[in-house]
């Protein structure tokens, strides 16, 4: 399909972006809509610097638009009449300058593919279900505008460049040619003298418009460092933050890239126009000379602004990560880590010319005992376009290793702080040299602050580390933050928290999930948005009941073994048990819903809504489930196959409808791992399956406080916070699939009942039957014996 035609079908918010590209003067869009066609099987490029072809290119353009208008007369459209021909008046002013009428041409193609290309990117991330804000918004197309802007003074100002030198040509051709004739008449003489005064003063006032002209150019120049610098930057270093701790934002540099190579390309050719200058004055100079008096203060500001420029455009695209990890930012010492660096400023010529050094060890805080470290590997890189999918200039350091100093007592500190080995920050420094054209510039990165462990069981805190000091601090340099960590408001905290689960599972957690998170920790409230967590609440080291530890414990088991239930949102997660029993007690008989223990870490239960012999409902709960049960049977199987031997002794699966009322079946079936019909391994062979079986009486128990909560919806502020009672037998939860004691005695005769119930007496299997919450068996399926 056509460009323009892909463009027309493009979504509201796109073709508004088409119609301010368009807004302006240098190509109508009734010429791109009526020639696009010819538009765009032209090569613009090449007549972007080859005369012969623009001139050709130039003369069609010309001749199309006289169709176009004949056409619309024979229509007797006489809007589009005047229009076209006004539109073919103005393109006369290219009549001399046919290569610049080229290259505006292409520019405005190359910006039609800029807004297809965004517009495929949002369809992706659309797919992908991740919240991602639209890439253009009003201040980056003001931003696209001002770069326009930018590249067409640079053109204007080589036109003039041309201009004043060939005026300078003139003059100095005619009077070497004066100097060289003999002029007897002193009247025709010093009528010829009175015409050099003339061009002179002419050449004059060209200087200095030519001097003005640079000084606006580099005061736009200016205004875009600015922007690209404090704002631009600054907010994708805050992206960049975010999405270390699995926030789902942009953090692609290629537009960055676009940007600040765009602005030094413009400032290298302001200091080519002083260069020209130079050779200007070089062959003419006088009393008065502007260029003589006001170059060197411009070349200083030209330098000046490229230097700072290029300082901010080298910077760490890639932050420090484990290929194991749990995330970057944490590091093991003598285990390998990569990184990567990049040059936003992408000039091919400097592709593999310059070296970037990896160091640390630099302004490291004066605390005693704070450790210090050498980094090993390959240290040294250079910069270069093969290694990043884009063709950005990267240097990516894949095999570095930290090994920690000896240094004795621990270093002589002269702070009384104290810092866990998981609270202390340092920081992977980069550096390398810019030489292009004269210019020699020394540019530094820093890496975000990275926690260093020694051992694995130390990882869990340091991710807490990592979390807390990129969620708060927006000092990327501040490796103190844990000498007076600040708290985080809930809005923060809930935000970060969501992330977690977005990243690790592409599902975040929804209101609900997080209000019954922000209730745990404050208690019921109408709005937690001015709530507070403390860093110790948070995380506090070797310490057993830490939020941190039981929402990890959450996280790392639906990832390793929920992750396909829980975005499909089958699970319901986090709940309180108020909540859970005034949900269920509306449903019918058998509705169940999943939800995370708040008292066993990583563990999931499913409760349930029975009714007693008066018809009230009754909400049963069975005792948690943990990596111990999930790594023998996949959780969608224990729902499949759970049962209950009520008081009559006949199994029962008392999961019927997955809230609010989705057929059990139904809503996990396509997970099931036995199939049934014709395609069932039954027919062939007789297998057998592990199920947990419970008994009645021996369901979750109630906690004294389970009424209270129910009535609440929630647990009440508490002074710990995980001061919930403990079920009986939750902490002696049997795992091992086979009986014990008692119960092992029977488990033939418990195999033989389920194949066969009619063959027993009810006293005969529930003589002596162990009280545990449930039981894993192995047994033959009944359908294996019919068959």
């Amino acid at each position: 399909m056509a460009q323009w035609e892909r463009l027309r079908q493009l979504s509201a918010a796109y073709t508004q972006q088409l119609h301010e590209l368009y807004d302006r003067d240098a190509l109508p869009m009734d010429v791109r809509h009526y020639l696009s066609a010819w538009i765009e099987k032209q090569d613009w490029k090449r007549a972007a610097r080859d005369h012969d072809w623009a001139v050709v290119l130039f003369q069609v353009l010309l001749e199309n638009l006289d169709i176009q208008h004949s056409r619309f007369v024979q229509e007797e459209s006489f809007l589009m009449q005047h229009n076209i021909r006004r539109y073919k008046q103005n393109f006369q002013r290219y009549l001399d300058e046919p290569c610049v009428l080229a290259n505006t041409i292409l520019w405005f193609l190359e910006k039609e593919k800029e807004i297809l290309q965004s517009a495929g990117l949002a369809e992706q991330v659309q797919f992908l279900r991740v919240e991602q804000e639209p890439m253009e918004t009003s201040s980056l197309q003001d931003l696209e505008r001002k770069m326009a802007g930018l590249r067409n003074d640079v053109q204007c100002m080589e036109h003039a460049m041309l201009c004043l030198e060939e005026q300078q040509d003139e003059f100095d051709f005619k009077y070497q040619t004066f100097n060289m004739e003999a002029v007897a008449d002193e009247a025709a003489k010093r009528e010829r003298l009175k015409m050099f005064q003339s061009l002179i003063n002419k050449l004059n006032e060209c200087r200095k418009s030519t001097l003005s002209d640079l000084n606006k150019l580099l005061d736009r120049s200016e205004d875009l460092i600015v922007i690209l610098v404090n704002t631009e930057l600054m907010e994708w270093q805050r992206r960049q933050q975010k999405a270390c701790i699995g926030a789902p934002d942009n953090v692609c540099l290629d537009q960055l890239e676009k940007w600040f190579t765009c602005v030094a390309g413009c400032l290298f050719q302001v200091r080519e126009f002083l260069n020209k200058l130079d050779e200007l004055e070089g062959k003419l100079s006088y009393d008065g000379d502007p260029v003589k008096a006001q170059k060197p203060a411009l070349r200083k500001r030209t330098d000046t602004l490229l230097k700072n420029f290029l300082k901010s455009s080298f910077v760490v695209e890639t932050q420090p990560s484990m290929p194991q990890g749990k995330g970057p930012l944490v590091l093991r010492t003598n285990v390998q880590f990569s990184v990567k660096t990049r040059l936003l400023v992408k000039f091919p010529e400097l592709n593999h010319t310059m070296k970037v050094n990896v160091s640390m060890g630099r302004e490291t805080p004066q605390i005693k005992g704070y450790r210090r470290f050498n980094v090993l590997g390959t240290s040294t890189k250079a910069l270069n376009m093969a290694e990043s999918q884009s063709g950005g200039m990267v240097a990516d350091f894949r095999h570095l290793t930290l090994k920690e100093q000896k240094s004795g007592g621990g270093g002589k500190g002269v702070s009384e702080i104290s810092l866990s080995v998981t609270e202390e920050l340092h920081i992977i420094y980069f550096d390398t040299e810019f030489q292009y054209k004269g210019l020699s510039v020394v540019l530094k990165a820093a890496s975000l602050p990275v926690i260093i462990i020694s051992n694995s069981s130390q990882q869990q805190s340091a991710w807490a580390s990592v979390l807390w000091f990129n969620m708060l601090s927006l000092n990327t340099k501040d490796v103190m933050f844990f000498a007076n960590t600040p708290a985080a408001s809930w809005p923060q905290f809930g935000e970060m928290l969501s992330w977690q689960f977005l990243s690790a599972t592409k599902r975040g957690l929804n209101d609900a999930q997080l209000e019954m998170i922000a209730q745990r920790l404050f208690g019921k409230q109408k709005n937690y948005d001015n709530c507070k967590v403390a860093w110790s609440k948070f995380s506090k080291e070797n310490s057993p009941d830490t939020f941190w530890l039981w929402f990890d414990g959450i996280l790392v088991m639906v990832k390793t073994y929920l992750e396909d239930l829980w975005r499909d949102g089958l699970i319901m997660g986090f709940v309180s048990k108020g909540r859970e029993k005034s949900l269920l007690t509306k449903k019918q008989r058998g509705t169940f819903l999943l939800r995370f223990s708040e008292s066993v870490i990583g563990g999931i239960t499913f409760s349930w809504v029975e009714t007693t012999m008066t018809g009230e409902p009754d909400v049963k709960t069975v005792q948690p489930f943990t990596k111990v049960d999930l790594s023998q049977i996949p959780f969608q199987e224990i729902i499949r196959n759970f049962q209950i031997l009520e008081a009559e002794n006949v199994p029962e699966n008392p999961l019927v409808y997955l809230y609010p009322n989705t057929p059990r079946d139904e809503a996990f079936g396509k997970y099931y791992s036995e199939k049934s019909g014709d395609h069932s391994p039954y027919i062939q062979y007789i297998k057998t399956k592990l199920v947990f079986v419970t008994k009645e009486n021996s369901l979750e128990a109630k906690s004294p406080m389970h009424s209270d909560m129910a009535q609440g919806e929630g647990l009440e502020p508490m002074n710990g916070l995980f001061e919930e009672a403990v079920e009986p037998n939750e902490d002696s939860h049997q795992s091992d699939p086979m009986l014990s004691g008692p119960g092992a005695a029977q488990e033939e005769d418990l195999l033989l009942y389920l194949n066969n119930p009619n063959l027993f007496d009810d006293s005969d299997f529930l003589q002596d039957e162990p009280d545990i919450p449930f039981q894993v068996f192995n047994f033959v399926p009944p359908q294996s014996i019919l068959q």
